[in-house]
């Protein structure tokens, strides 16, 4: 299973980008996506979650900017943010787990993606 991130760049506070993230090599119907991200010095954090029957999870920071979405039928997962601030900045990775259970410890999850990057700055 490979998981290929896109989407992120620099952007103005206020702005709003689209993730994505492809997935090859087995079905994702019945997988957990979850969407991490980690700024220069600091952990990886859970962002959002999306089980395999469509119940989400945000974190407090990004509730209400932030929507993740799956296409099954495409093997894509999608983070849309909106109203972004400079604290969003980081680095983005999608992670699947085929336990389509909420899960949020990173360890938990069996892959990854590479990572995309979200500046957020004037």
């Amino acid at each position: 299973v490979q998981l290929q991130a896109s989407g992120g760049g620099l952007v103005q506070p206020g702005g709003s980008l689209r993730l994505s993230c492809a997935v090859s090599g087995r079905s994702i119907s019945r997988y957990g996506m979850a969407w991490y991200r980690q700024a220069p010095g600091k952990e990886r954090d859970l962002v959002a979650h999306i089980s395999s029957g469509g119940s989400t999870v945000y974190a407090e920071s990004v509730k209400g900017r932030f929507t993740i979405s799956r296409d099954n039928a495409k093997n894509t997962v999608y983070l849309q943010m909106n109203s972004l601030k400079s604290e969003d900045t980081a680095v983005y990775y999608c992670a699947a787990r085929s336990d389509g259970s909420y899960y949020r410890n990173a360890g938990q999850y069996d892959y990854w993606g590479q990572g995309t990057q979200v500046t957020v700055s004037s």
